[in-house]
């Protein structure tokens, strides 16, 4: 979906960088800018299985900031994603409390990168 990805300096991931929206790119941008190491989708969270133990629901945050033990969720502002993923991280509070997860919106990143000129 994204037509060109840059080379990053603190991206620690293995896989190839393949993001589905401008806002994530916009955020790994302003990670590296920041200096801030990253990984883009490293972890998948089951959130619900079924009584044979197939899963049902699962959840993978945008990213992880490994030096702030942090999972970032980046949006976009339509409704419609806005609140299942709000669901999404409400659930993997309450099924990993021991995880901590931020949901971020598109504005978030746009006035940062207005701020810092990227």
């Amino acid at each position: 979906m994204i037509e060109e990805t840059p080379t990053f300096s603190y991206y620690r991931g293995l896989k190839e960088l393949n993001f589905a929206t401008r806002t994530e790119l916009e955020a790994a941008k302003l990670f590296d800018y920041h200096r801030i190491a990253w990984e883009y989708e490293p972890r998948t969270f089951i959130l619900e299985q079924d009584e044979r133990g197939n899963i049902v629901e699962a959840f993978t945050p945008d990213f992880y900031l490994p030096d702030l033990d942090q999972f970032i969720e980046v949006t976009e502002m339509k409704q419609s994603l806005v609140t299942a993923k709000n669901r999404k991280v409400r659930k993997l509070r309450e099924a990993y409390p021991d995880i901590r997860v931020k949901l971020l919106y598109r504005k978030d990143f746009v006035r940062m990168a207005q701020k810092y000129g990227l």
